[in-house]
């Protein structure tokens, strides 16, 4: 897939998401949060003020999971996840 359609197949899919009436189990969203942040290279984890520790130690395994991964391979990840759970 070329770079561009990529990147917009990618947007689509994490609009979709971001819309999605229904609810995600919670092994779902964490690999949705992973894969967004692997795909946008935003992998720096904050502790927000307030989250709890188990929370937080959540997310760093699901940061762990896919930090081998390239922002091409996350994105494509993502958008197959999008597909799997939410309806175009």
């Amino acid at each position: 897939m070329e770079d561009e359609a990529l990147h917009i197949e990618f947007w689509d899919a994490f609009k979709r998401v971001g819309e999605a009436t229904q609810e995600f189990p919670p092994d779902v969203l964490l690999r949705f949060y992973s894969l967004y942040k692997q795909a946008t290279q935003e992998n720096t984890f904050s502790h927000p003020e307030g989250e709890h520790e188990l929370v937080s130690a959540f997310k760093i395994n699901a940061l762990l999971q896919v930090k081998s991964m390239t922002s091409d391979e996350a994105k494509r990840a993502y958008i197959e996840e999008a597909n799997k759970y939410v309806k175009k």
